[in-house]
């Protein structure tokens, strides 16, 4: 016998209210609460900016608009939760571009701290400006440290991490105070473009692969090594320097800037190691002699003004070619300029040693 219409109504409303009833409670704590890394000024115009209220009237307005992207931002924290939700609000309603997916610009992504390093747990995968999801679930792990990074090229109004209300969620132990951020400077590429999750930006695999905190200062298009960004910089004090902007200059503009940029960090900080490094051989440079010839003259130009600063006795200034940053094969970029998890991994494995050797390191030695 089928059922009467009549009870239909009661029916589907009693669904959504057994749902809503036996979804498990969640004890939702704001980020800022807990430790959020990758910032260098405190004094911020917006809770999750990269850059310091005052630079709004100091540099153009692409670049203060890319500082609203949250690319290097992190959270570390402990928990003993077994599962673990993430709520966040992004500032733009564009979650994904041409070439790149909505999980790398907008998304979440999850790490936690093991016995052999960190190990990715999940990806937040954005639907909408503002998106609930359980990133791990029912793990019986026990307690553990959580690294989460934040979108790379969207920004955010909130993040809120969600456990069960009995479980333990606070700040990871504060770093030892000599354990200051590496702080990378550079393009698109370094932003984290075109990385398929936030943590593979090849600035947050070195971050990882050393455990050390980083400054992601990559801007899209945009990384002009301007003399007001080089004081912005020098305000700073990081281990590192790392100085990766080549791909946004012209030939002029590299043999204009570079060298003063450089000398303004020198001059504020005449200890601090600083880390050049080439324009990456783009994969699809053998099909345009001439493309292949502006990556060659710019590269030129920054090994001349390292040559010149060793010559005067800095032996703080390091360098790291261009030849195997992106490999041989053609497969580290989506479009032959950007790199692929594939792009920013052989980065990763190129660059990781170089800083290495260069933390806490301001002696002087070679």
């Amino acid at each position: 016998m089928l059922c009467s219409t009549k009870f239909l109504p009661a029916l589907l409303l009693a669904v959504p209210l057994f749902a809503q009833q036996t979804e498990p409670p969640v004890r939702w704590v704001d980020i800022r609460e807990l430790r959020v890394e990758g910032q260098g000024w405190e004094d911020r115009k917006a809770p999750f900016d990269r850059l310091p209220a005052k630079a709004e009237a100091l540099v153009r307005p692409p670049v203060w608009s890319l500082a609203q992207n949250t690319a290097g931002l992190a959270v570390r924290f402990t928990t003993d939760a077994p599962t673990i939700r993430a709520r966040w609000t992004l500032r733009k309603e564009q979650l994904a571009l041409p070439h790149m997916p909505a999980t790398g610009v907008s998304g979440l992504d999850l790490y936690v701290k093991l016995p052999a390093g960190w190990h990715w747990v999940a990806n937040g995968r954005p639907e909408k400006v503002t998106n609930e999801q359980t990133l791990l679930k029912d793990w019986p792990g026990g307690r553990h440290e959580y690294l989460l990074y934040l979108p790379l090229y969207n920004g955010v109004t909130s993040v809120e991490l969600g456990v069960p209300p009995g479980a333990v969620l606070e700040p990871a132990a504060a770093r030892p105070a000599s354990v200051r951020p590496v702080l990378f400077y550079g393009s698109s590429i370094l932003q984290g473009g075109c990385a398929s999750r936030p943590g593979m930006a090849y600035p947050a695999i070195v971050g990882r692969r050393l455990d050390w905190p980083v400054i992601n200062l990559g801007f899209s298009g945009n990384g002009k090594s301007e003399p007001e960004i080089a004081k912005l910089f020098a305000e700073l004090d990081p281990s590192v320097y790392v100085y990766d902007s080549l791909p946004n200059l012209t030939v002029e503009e590299a043999r204009e800037r570079v060298e003063p940029f450089l000398r303004t960090l020198r001059q504020a900080h005449p200890k601090t190691p600083i880390l050049l490094v080439e324009n990456a051989i783009y994969t699809n440079v053998m099909f345009s002699n001439e493309r292949l010839s502006l990556i060659t003259d710019k590269n030129r130009i920054l090994r001349e003004v390292y040559k010149k600063l060793r010559k005067e006795g800095d032996r703080n200034v390091h360098y790291v070619p261009a030849d195997q940053l992106y490999g041989a094969d053609g497969e580290a970029t989506v479009d032959g300029t950007h790199a692929t998890d594939v792009g920013f991994l052989r980065m990763a494995d190129v660059i990781t040693p170089a800083v290495r050797p260069l933390l806490g390191r301001r002696n002087g030695a070679r």
